[in-house]
C-alpha cells in the first residue's frame, strides 16, 4: 500500500508541477491563487477548460483516499497504540477526517491561506524544532547533562523555531484581519 502512495503522490506533484509552471507561464503577473479561476476569465464556457476543471475535480477526488490512509494510520498509532485493527475505529477517524476537511473547505476562501498556514507550521517544525528535540533527546544524559553547552543550543534552536512559527501564524492572521471589512466599511458601503 505505501508503494501505491508513494506512486500517486509523485503523480500529482508532477502533475501540480506542471500545471504551475504552465499556468505561469501563460498569464504571468495576472495569475491568480485559483489557475482554474484565471483561465476562466479567458472563456467560462470552453469545453477544454470545463474538462480541465472535470479532471482537477476527478483527481482530488481520488487523491483523498490516497491522503487519508497515512493519516488514519499515523492517528491509529499515536491514539491507540498497540490495540488491534477495528472497524469502528477505522472507520470513526476517516469521518472525522473528512468532516474536518470539509469544515476547511467551506470556511476557507482561498487555496493560499492553506499552503501558508502549512508552511508556517511544517518548515519550522521540520528545519529547527524537531532537529533541536531530536539532539536533546538522542544524545544520554549521563553521556552530555542537558545544562551542556550542546544541548543548550539545541534547546535554543528548537525555541527559535517556535517563535517563528508563531511569527508566520501571526502575520497570517493579521493578513487575513486586514482583509476583512471592518465596521467603518460596512457603514460607509
Amino acid at each position: 500500500m505505501q508503494n501505491i502512495g508513494n506512486v500517486s503522490i509523485l503523480g500529482m506533484f508532477i502533475m501540480y508541477f506542471f500545471t504551475a509552471v504552465f499556468g505561469y507561464l501563460t498569464f504571468f503577473e495576472n495569475t491568480e491563487a485559483e489557475l482554474l479561476h484565471t483561465y476562466s476569465k479567458v472563456d467560462p464556457l470552453d469545453t477544454l477548460i470545463l474538462c480541465v476543471r472535470l479532471a482537477v475535480l476527478v483527481a482530488v477526488t481520488l487523491t483523498v483516499p490516497v491522503v487519508l490512509f497515512p493519516i488514519r494510520r499515523a492517528l491509529m498509532q499515536l491514539l491507540f497504540p498497540g490495540k488491534s485493527f477495528h472497524w469502528l475505529r477505522h472507520i470513526a477517524i476517516a469521518v472525522c477526517l473528512l468532516f474536518a476537511v470539509n469544515l476547511m473547505v467551506i470556511f476557507v476562501p482561498n487555496i493560499r491561506d492553506i499552503f501558508g498556514i502549512s508552511g508556517a507550521t511544517t518548515a519550522p517544525t521540520l528545519i529547527f524544532i524537531l532537529p533541536g528535540l531530536f539532539y536533546i533527546r538522542i544524545v544520554p544524559k549521563n553521556q552530555e547533562p542537558m545544562s551542556s553547552r550542546p544541548k543548550i543550543q539545541a534547546a535554543c534552536f528548537s525555541a527559535l523555531g517556535f517563535i517563528f512559527m508563531i511569527m508566520s501564524l501571526t502575520f497570517i492572521g493579521i493578513d487575513w484581519m486586514s482583509a476583512l471589512p471592518g465596521p467603518l466599511d460596512l457603514l460607509l458601503g
